[in-house]
């Protein structure tokens, strides 16, 4: 599928149709980059909880996730306990599978470290790209890889550094996500918009 024209006359990614949520978040958030080191932290935490999933199940539940993992302030989700666990495992309006809500309290934790070492997270994650986003053009999102040699090495150094949930190709999600990589097709009016 390449790029798709809506009523609006907008030409965008094929991905981002048919859904309103799916439109507002290619045309605002995909592919736009991240210095906020709580944005960071929410957006690892819905990639790895839309393993398995489709976007939209997540994009539909994360007003939910930002109530629920108290607007993914990593201080705070480092510090759950296990009665902090049991209550989201009850919580209706996140995905409720034992090991992703593991998986943020534990991530939570290797993020807080990444920040003392680093200095914010930011300074960390940007370094996978030289510090820069890595703009590709593809013509279809046939053209797009489910991994790339930057997300393979950032999956790593995070499993080294304890994270869970965080393989390749959520890891290149997360970076399409957080605009370490600008993956709008060709013809996409953000593709467009990005070379002004």
């Amino acid at each position: 599928m390449t790029a798709v024209r809506d009523s609006g006359a907008k030409t965008r990614c094929g991905w981002a149709t048919g859904f309103d949520l799916y439109r507002e978040y290619h045309d605002t958030e995909w592919g736009v980059p991240v210095h906020d080191d709580r944005h960071f932290f929410e957006m690892l935490i819905l990639e790895g909880a839309q393993a398995g999933l489709s976007w939209s199940t997540i994009l539909k539940k994360r007003v939910a996730y930002r109530k629920a993992f108290d607007r993914f302030d990593p201080r705070k989700v480092a510090r759950y306990d296990a009665a902090k666990v049991v209550a989201l495992l009850a919580d209706e309006g996140i995905v409720r599978n034992r090991l992703k809500v593991a998986a943020a309290v534990t991530n939570a934790r290797a993020f807080l470290a990444l920040q003392d070492e680093f200095g914010s997270f930011d300074a960390y994650v940007w370094r996978f790209v030289d510090g820069a986003p890595i703009v590709r053009r593809p013509r279809t999102l046939r053209d797009i890889a489910p991994t790339t040699a930057e997300s393979d090495a950032l999956s790593k150094d995070l499993k080294k550094r304890g994270m869970t949930f965080v393989g390749s190709t959520i890891m290149y999600a997360f970076m399409q996500a957080t605009g370490l990589v600008d993956d709008h097709v060709v013809d996409c009016f953000r593709a467009k918009r990005a070379r002004r």
